[in-house]
């Protein structure tokens, strides 16, 4: 496991939210594994970075404080601030969709997504740590000819212009916190109804996120209602990861 090390004074330290630790792993880190094999010392608010140039990859310890059975809907407000903080540097009307549970998707091109980790424990209880990580494709580093892989993309390739790394992280807390802010004050309601309004369009259908985190999905004019369980999904490989090389497909 890599150990971490502060960022160097040739790179500025990242600009966190009150509340937020920071730990900066060397290229070669994955913050996700750190993040889930060290979350019980690093505790709630620390945000683990890699420095990386191609890619923007973070990961943050959340420690909730209801059953885990519903705690885990947490991954809906990390996904919701990663998809604000793009939404919030994109050019104008550029079109920032969730494939659900896990990908995020620019103009119809998959640019990365998130994955999310709990620890064995019991689902009525609060668990000791939650893991949220996110991985965004920041420049495209393929020396295949463009337009070979049209279904994946970088944020330079769409015109996200002097956007790094280490401010999309920045971005991301600041959502975060937003997030965390409304589901405090209106519930997670809040939190379910940014969720939704970004997902991938899907003709006839009414959608609903369950209190176990589930997506529910019901077809207009039908009483039958689809439930698509989420918890499978996410303790699965992420659909946007690509094992091959750690990075997004």
């Amino acid at each position: 496991m890599p150990e971490p090390r502060t960022t160097t004074p040739l790179k500025p330290a990242l600009q966190l939210p009150p509340g937020f630790n920071l730990v900066t792993l060397r290229e070669v880190g994955d913050a996700f594994a750190y993040a889930k094999a060290h979350a019980m010392e690093l505790g709630a608010g620390t945000l683990v970075y890699v420095g990386r140039f191609d890619l923007a990859e973070f990961a943050v310890v959340l420690e909730p404080d209801e059953p885990l059975r519903t705690a885990r809907r947490a991954f809906y407000a990390g996904v919701s601030a990663l998809a604000d903080a793009l939404a919030a540097h994109a050019p104008p009307e550029k079109p920032i969709h969730i494939v659900w549970p896990d990908a995020v998707e620019i103009d119809g091109a998959l640019v990365g997504g998130a994955q999310f980790a709990w620890p064995d424990t019991s689902e009525d209880e609060p668990p000791p740590w939650l893991v949220f990580g996110a991985m965004i494709r920041t420049v495209s580093m393929a020396e295949s000819e463009p337009g070979l892989r049209p279904l994946s993309a970088a944020l330079e390739d769409e015109g996200f212009e002097e956007f790094s790394s280490d401010r999309l992280a920045e971005s991301f807390a600041r959502h975060l916190m937003t997030q965390v802010d409304g589901w405090r004050e209106y519930g997670f309601s809040a939190v379910a109804r940014d969720y939704l309004s970004r997902l991938a369009p899907e003709k006839g259908v009414s959608r609903s996120i369950d209190d176990n985190a589930d997506l529910l999905v019901r077809r207009i004019g039908k009483s039958d209602v689809e439930r698509r369980e989420a918890v499978p999904l996410l303790r699965a490989m992420p659909s946007w990861l690509d094992p091959a090389t750690g990075g997004p497909k």
